[in-house]
């Protein structure tokens, strides 16, 4: 079992220790996260000012609304009064905006949300109107070419659009869905003025339309299997493309292992066009190497071969990229050893090395949504491998996807690369996320929103290149006042490492993007790579229906909540310690507890390179006090100095907002009083006016009246706040949240063992 595989089942079996195995389990799992759904529109125009709504999780006391770039900027709403429109921004994109996708968030009382995307055009943009739907041939939207429609998909429905073209014109059509997040698995159909289909595309690819004359068209959409709601939105570009042009398709968000490419130092476009025919041996095309060359995996079931001299001793790197730029490809190389015969003799073909996927660097989980290990894969079918030459000699690449022949789409395009060693590694991280082996499969975003006094943890991944195998330093900066960031570093011929980001008790509320890089030293040289993130799309509630959707993220935002605190807060007395090899090491810990827990203890493993193999301990969750204790004999620590951590499953009795109990009480306590005062006013003017002589009778009947209303205003107000203390009561019952408790990391100095 490895490292990885370890920590979840540790998560796992101890969330189950403490709330038990039934088959019926329902604990949710991860406390509460503010995460953004949806904005309406999308997108918008480069130069332009867009009105924007948004929908979300958790997202009491939204504030700003944040996005990647500066460039975009958003205020808040405003009606003719003053004062905000509840989810509604003003946002502008600015003129020196490139095009692309962008990150959105928004803050809020938890810290920052998880995003969406927002996308940056050069096009005409426009919205379908909820109010009038477009779901028939009649009521169709009219979209002028050039230009890019928001939309979103009813359940059973399809949304119409019609256009106008001229014969000899080629028109794309383009429905932008997946690739911005949404759950939308568009059919998209190009259909003449009565409906008749013309052109149907069923697999998210584009459409590039002829039309057969002059007049109207109609473009019709919906979801696969008719399913519909706020989820499924859609961008639908409808452009002029002019004649023998390659088709520049919508911006499309990138899959999690498209971290490991591109390297340092590769050039944007590959120098070789692959040239057909090339099909076979005796038509191999002859390429020299080093070589960088482009290519299609097209038509169907298309094969292509490369030959080159090489000498006996060459050691070469071969990477194929397809997959990781977002294709349904799975490249596979055969390179044969050719030895040609005599004048019309076969040649002979010797195999020395056959290349197909490139692994995750560490296992995942075995049912996909983190049962033990991560819902994230970092794999990828495209290719990294060597090739050793036994002599010299000319060889032969075959090059095919596996299965191509099941499609044929010529945007299906490859880039394979030939190389001397350029020793590198590339870095992906996630927050660590855990499941109920027995309950709940939730998949979701955990945007790195810290409590104060949390200690988060995030995976490190890295994907190692051309046999560079050295230790990777992990480094966090540019963070929030009152947090740091500790990486407990990725060991030599290891994969895998972690973060720890930790938020002062009293670190105030705010927001930054952080600078997450990996160190090495390679060849000599210091080298420095970034560190990318990866979140789900959507938050997932059980992912037995729906399969998660994981991307990467184009920023590393961390924020601190300034509000809500951690059920519990673990840190060591000393975060220094020194000892000598050999001895154990005694590491006193402190808990400052602030909710109640499920059991109590919680399993707890260690974490932290040369420190995994240690026996787990059982921490008492309602001592304020314990300690863990390391045996740097068994785990055979060399000297040096470690960083070490904790961490273990617990379950977790949250309250959600328990300050506005406490306000709501203190509330209906003042008006209690003030309705009592009032009533006491009530008999007393009551009991002047039945003795007040007839000149004052009048008056005194005037003062009865207006108190006893003053008096039903405050009763009316009375019950109003008692409503609002039920409300907050009720929201803020304990609810059996399972979670990750991260002790604070420790520095471990280990000095070399006396000489006896």
């Amino acid at each position: 079992m490895t490292f990885s595989h370890r920590i979840y089942a540790c998560l796992a079996a101890g969330v189950l220790a403490l709330i038990g195995a039934s088959p019926g389990l329902t604990q949710s799992v991860g406390l509460p996260a503010p995460r953004l759904l949806t904005t309406m529109p999308m997108g918008g125009k480069v130069g332009s000012q867009i009105e924007i709504a948004i929908t979300g999780e958790h997202l009491d006391g939204a504030t700003d609304l944040v996005f990647s770039d500066k460039r975009i900027q958003a205020k808040f709403k405003l009606d003719a009064s003053g004062a905000r429109v509840a989810n509604r921004y003003l946002v502008r994109i600015g003129a020196d905006c490139p095009p692309g996708l962008y990150e959105a968030r928004v803050m809020t009382r938890l810290g920052i949300s998880s995003s969406r995307i927002f996308a940056v055009g050069t096009l005409a943009e426009k919205s379908t109107d909820p109010a009038k739907p477009n779901r028939t041939l009649a009521t169709a939207f009219d979209l002028p070419l050039n230009s890019v429609c928001n939309g979103v998909i009813s359940e059973r429905a399809i949304d119409h659009f019609r256009f106008t073209a001229k014969k000899g014109q080629r028109i794309v059509v383009d429905c932008a869905t997946r690739g911005i997040d949404s759950k939308l698995n568009a059919t998209v159909i190009v259909a003449d003025a009565a409906g008749r289909d013309l052109l149907v595309e069923r697999r998210g690819g584009v459409l590039d339309f002829q039309p057969p004359k002059d007049g109207n068209y109609v473009i019709k959409i919906h979801e696969l299997t008719f399913k519909g709601g706020p989820a499924f939105y859609y961008r639908l570009g409808l452009w002029e493309q002019p004649a023998g042009t390659p088709i520049v398709r919508q911006a499309s968000t990138q899959p999690v292992n498209a971290f490991s490419w591109p390297p340092v130092g590769v050039a944007a476009q590959a120098k070789t066009p692959e040239v057909e025919p090339n099909n076979d041996g005796a038509h191999a095309q002859k390429i020299s190497l080093p070589c960088d060359i482009s290519g299609r995996f097209y038509p169907a079931a298309d094969v292509d071969f490369f030959e080159f001299e090489a000498k006996k001793g060459e050691l070469w790197w071969i990477e194929v990229v397809s997959q990781r730029s977002g294709l349904a490809t799975d490249p596979s190389i055969l390179v044969q050893q050719v030895v040609k015969g005599p004048m019309g003799a076969a040649e002979k073909l010797t195999d020395v090395v056959e290349l197909t996927d490139l692994p995750s660097p560490v296992k995942v989980s075995s049912n996909g949504y983190a049962y033990d290990g991560p819902p994230y894969n970092a794999g990828t079918s495209d290719i990294l491998g060597k090739l050793s030459v036994p002599q010299d000699g000319l060889y032969r690449l075959r090059l095919t996807d596996l299965f191509g022949g099941t499609r044929s789409d010529s945007n299906n395009t490859y880039r394979l690369i030939i190389r001397r060693a350029a020793p590198d590694f590339a870095l992906v991280a996630w927050a660590m996320h855990m499941e109920l082996r027995n309950g709940d499969r939730n998949a979701l975003s955990k945007p790195i929103s810290l409590r104060g006094g949390a200690t988060m943890a995030l995976e490190v991944i890295a994907c190692r290149r051309d046999g560079f195998n050295g230790d990777i330093e992990l480094a966090m900066e540019d963070l929030p006042a009152g947090v740091s960031a500790k990486g407990l570093k990725i060991p030599a011929g290891q994969s895998r490492g972690m973060m720890l980001i930790t938020a002062k008790q009293d670190a105030p509320k705010g927001y930054a993007n952080a600078k997450f890089v990996g160190r090495a030293t390679i060849e000599g040289k210091p080298v420095t790579r970034p560190c990318r993130l990866a979140s789900m799309a959507w938050p997932i509630p059980d992912s037995w229906g729906e399969i998660p959707s994981p991307r990467l993220l184009a920023d590393v935002p961390v924020s601190v909540s300034g509000e809500d605190l951690a059920p519990l807060t673990l840190t060591a007395k000393a975060s220094v310690l020194e000892a000598k090899a050999g001895e154990k090491v005694t590491i006193p810990l402190v808990h400052k507890q602030r909710s109640e827990f499920s059991g109590d203890k919680i399993q707890m493993r260690a974490i932290g390179a040369g420190f995994e193999r240690a026996p787990e301990f059982d921490l008492p969750i309602k001592a304020d006090h314990s300690q863990a204790v390391l045996d740097l004999a068994a785990l055979k620590v060399p000297p040096g100095e470690y960083l070490v951590s904790f961490l273990g499953g617990a379950v977790v009795k949250y309250r959600h907002q328990p300050e506005r109990v406490t306000t709501a009480e203190a509330a209906a306590k003042k008006i209690t009083m003030e309705v009592t005062a009032l009533e006491e006013e009530v008999k007393k003017v009551t009991a002047e006016a039945l003795t007040a002589p007839p000149a004052k009778k009048e008056q005194m009947t005037k003062n009865v009246a207006a108190v006893t209303t003053k008096m039903k205003k405050a009763k009316d107000l009375l019950t109003a706040s008692k409503e609002q203390l039920k409300k907050a009561t009720d929201a803020c019952q304990p609810t059996d949240i399972a979670d990750i408790v991260v002790c604070e990391p420790i520095t471990i100095r280990v000095k070399p063992a006396e000489k006896k």
